[in-house]
């Protein structure tokens, strides 16, 4: 007889602060992959993208970031 399990608020809380968790591993992990790119390329992305107004180096970091944040992302789904 299968029992029909109820959320609670409990648990409700519980759910959304290991999401909280989640979120914040994940930006922590994509703040250090961005710089650890940054470092690794022979400018400094900041400088190129905001002072220079470089887009070729914005849409690179762009797209850097965004292939970074779906691995993170699959690597905490499991």
């Amino acid at each position: 007889m299968p029992t029909n399990p109820t959320p609670t608020l409990e648990s409700d809380v519980r759910i959304f602060i290991i999401s909280l968790v989640y979120a914040a591993v994940g930006m922590v992990l994509l703040y250090i992959g961005y710089r650890v790119f940054d470092m690794l390329t022979p400018t400094d992305m900041q400088k190129a993208i905001f002072e220079q107004g470089n887009r070729a180096v914005a849409i690179i970091a762009g797209a850097f970031i965004l292939g970074l944040a779906i691995i993170i992302a699959a690597a905490i789904v499991g």
